[in-house]
């Protein structure tokens, strides 16, 4: 059961460096998110859901652009989910 999203205060702070289009994105997501439900709004195919390997292993990211990454964990609190959106970022080529 999703009972909902937060979003970190690392986010938070860059987000208010982000373009606007890109904060419109993830509001989007975390709409979807919390409406529709994780596994639903995994399978929308504009925001490009996928896990991460390596040291960032067990987390995921969304595309909000071409360039910008959202990255986010799913955690588990007395049975109910969160979704975690841990970092904003350009994604380094």
């Amino acid at each position: 059961m999703m009972s909902g999203v937060l979003i970190a205060e690392r986010a938070r702070r860059q987000l208010r460096r982000a373009p606007g289009h890109i904060v419109s994105k993830l509001m989007a997501w975390i709409e979807a998110v919390e409406e529709d439900g994780l596994e639903a709004t995994r399978r929308v195919p504009g925001f490009h859901d996928e896990s991460l390997k390596g040291k960032r292993r067990g987390q995921r990211s969304i595309r909000l652009s071409r360039q910008w990454r959202a990255i986010y964990e799913i955690r588990t609190n007395r049975g109910a989910q969160l979704v975690s959106v841990e970092e904003v970022t350009p994604h380094v080529y």
